[in-house]
């Protein structure tokens, strides 16, 4: 039976969604859209019907409900149907959601307590969840975790060198991107056996270390803060760090997230812009600007030598996300004194945008996957909310 789900991806300042119709095989996509600007005195609105025409108008948003009730309007003006079931983008379960799961009144009682593990992302959610609750108080919801990628990393990789409390108190390792992940395992599907690197970069950027489908290791911690240098985010940064900002500089929590989250990465390198595009078209003639992407690529050159250790070796490399999809320069500088893995760039692909960007006698594969979280979004919410024979 066909079912039509709306999945939903929120942030602090904007909503992205996308409706699917699922079922006996079926996964269309009937259009995508998103809400941009929330808080501003100029909002935006718009959604782009597959074969259709396009609902693109400005607006006030005041806040997560506005727009949600933006969305549902724009969809009843483009003759979409009331949805089946909502699947939403939750980054983070912490230690007690391990698995998608249905929304319920537990869930959002329990997902409260694990804010400060996700506090650029989880009040969005929850005022997306609650504000779709109020709309359609029938429709039935699912929270799909990012963090639900990585339950299969070892403890070794997990486990923060904290006294042990700490562990049982849920501060780990828990990862993020996992459902770009999930997706790119899937596009690979018999290719992801083996060792796989896949690069999410984009505003914010991670790795993955994963053998034969499973993931082994990430970058990202505790928070999606931590491991690569991001557009505004920091990544990795020495604890002692934060001791001097607080006992030298006089900074408070507060303080500290907007510098770490908000002012840090790309940005604060830069000292011009947070956005890779920007600084990519500044590099000739703005010194910081170059010297943001030489250390962005340092990074993540890095990170990539600390998974191939954690796989042993590496078969394959995934670019993915915005960055990844479509910043060549940048993919060309971050494989640039990867050789040593065997690994050989062929900068005609690259500039190219192939699927395939290595040489044909590189040892490791260069591949560049668009990632589609939306579709596992659906598929999570069709398997949970309407299960058919043999799913679990």
């Amino acid at each position: 039976m066909k079912r039509h789900i709306l999945c939903i991806n929120s942030g602090s300042s904007s909503i992205k969604f996308a409706l699917y119709a699922t079922g006996d095989g079926e996964e269309t996509a009937l259009g995508s859209g998103a809400v941009e600007r929330i808080g501003q005195s100029a909002g935006r609105i718009w959604l782009q019907r597959e074969g259709q025409g396009r609902v693109d108008r400005t607006d006030r948003f005041s806040d997560q409900r506005g727009a949600l009730q933006a969305i549902l309007e724009a969809l009843q003006e483009a003759g979409c149907v009331a949805p089946d079931g909502v699947g939403h983008r939750v980054v983070s379960g912490g230690p007690r959601y391990l698995e998608h799961c249905r929304i319920d009144a537990d869930f959002l009682q329990h997902i409260r307590e694990y804010l400060r593990f996700a506090p650029l992302h989880l009040p969005a959610e929850i005022a997306a969840v609650e504000a779709l609750q109020m709309a359609w108080p029938d429709i039935p919801q699912v929270a799909c975790f990012d963090t639900a990628f990585h339950r299969t990393i070892p403890e070794v990789a997990s486990r923060l060198p904290l006294p042990r409390n700490l562990w049982h108190e849920g501060v780990r390792k828990y990862g993020f991107h996992g459902l770009s992940y999930e997706y790119i395992v899937s596009r690979l599907a018999g290719a992801a056996q083996g060792r796989t690197i896949i690069a999410h970069l984009g505003n914010g950027a991670s790795l993955a270390a994963v053998q034969d489908g499973h993931c082994m290791d990430t970058s990202m911690g505790l928070t999606p803060t931590g491991g690569l240098v991001m557009g505004t985010r920091c990544g990795d940064l020495d604890p002692g760090v934060i001791l001097y900002l607080l006992e030298e500089k006089g900074y408070d929590g507060p303080q500290l997230e907007r510098l770490l989250n908000h002012l840090s990465g790309l940005l604060g390198i830069s000292a011009i812009s947070g956005d890779m595009q920007a600084l990519l078209r500044l590099r000739a003639s703005e010194p910081h600007a170059q010297q943001a992407l030489d250390i962005f690529a340092y990074s993540a050159r890095k990170q990539i030598g600390a998974m191939v250790a954690a796989l042993g070796g590496i078969d394959r490399l995934v670019f993915t996300g915005g960055i990844g999809e479509h910043a060549a320069p940048m993919r060309w500088a971050i494989c640039r004194g990867l050789e040593y893995l065997g690994l050989q760039l062929d900068p005609l692909r690259n500039d190219a945008q192939n699927t395939v960007i290595s040489t044909a006698d590189s040892v490791v594969q260069v591949q560049v996957i668009p990632t589609n979280e939306d579709l596992i979004i659906a598929r999570h919410t069709q398997r949970l909310l309407f299960p058919r024979s043999g799913d679990q």
